[in-house]
């Protein structure tokens, strides 16, 4: 089952929330950002309120909509989760002027970042193609368990029984993560931490990609040392069980 709020939730930080590692990884993300500065809030009732910030051929997400230019409100995280999948289209509560961003370089961002997100297997054959959609799959991904195990029931279980400290996520030669435990609440920072007290490695882009497709089995790749864990054991193990969690709500 799952829960509107925490989709919400992933919809906006880490969904959203990749754009900015889109405009860093494709050249034709950049392309369409190049040499505008416009910001971009989403502001949900009751759930998630963030910023996209457009500037020097860059992007960046911050929380809250305080400093927004344009402002997207949302009555309901019903409605936000809607905007993600085609079935609601938003009304600006401020910031008409710039509405010709939001028609144009944002659709077509939002769009390209769905291409790689939900890729067509023949474009998957195409080496970068394939080194930037699964980067952006470990970004989304490890946002998503933050966020799982902030809001979702099932997520907060798990989380309460994780220790404090860093666990670090990655993919040997590829991206990194760190899954900063406090209190029962988990913070995803996007890049590899200095220290950590756990951590759970995946021994290549295509391995991690299949067990993001659900092509291998996770137990398996462990047992077979495709997957190095290693630390705090306890950690990594209700991390795992948020991981779980992760396909539910990006299926």
């Amino acid at each position: 089952m799952k829960d509107a709020k925490t989709l919400a939730y992933i919809n906006l930080f880490a969904v959203l929330g990749a754009i900015p590692y889109l405009c860093d990884l494709d050249k034709e993300a950049a392309e369409l950002i190049k040499g505008k500065s416009v910001s971009v809030g989403f502001a949900v009732k009751d759930g998630p309120e963030a910023t996209l910030f457009f500037g020097s051929g860059k992007c960046r997400m911050a929380p809250g909509v305080d400093r927004c230019q344009v402002k997207l409100p949302f009555s309901s995280c019903e409605k936000f989760n809607g905007l993600i999948d085609g079935t609601v289209t938003p009304i600006p509560s401020k910031g008409f002027t710039k509405i010709g961003f939001l028609t144009g370089p944002f659709t077509k961002l939002t769009d390209r970042l769905t291409m790689f997100l939900k890729s067509d297997p023949a474009a998957l054959e195409d080496p970068e193609f394939f080194r930037v959609s699964t980067t952006l799959m470990f970004h989304v991904i490890a946002e998503a368990i933050a966020q799982i195990a902030n809001h979702d029931k099932v997520g907060m279980f798990s989380a309460s029984n994780i220790v404090d400290g860093t666990a670090k996520l990655s993919i040997a030669g590829g991206p990194a993560a760190a899954l900063c435990c406090r209190d029962h609440r988990i913070t995803a920072v996007h890049q590899a931490p200095a220290e950590y007290l756990s951590y759970m490695e995946f021994q290549d882009m295509a391995l991690a990609r299949a067990l993001f497709d659900g092509n291998v089995n996770a137990i398996s790749a462990v047992g077979l040392g495709q997957v190095r864990i290693g630390g705090q054991i306890s950690q990594v193990d209700n991390i795992n069980r948020i991981l779980d969690r992760v396909a539910v709500y990006l299926a």
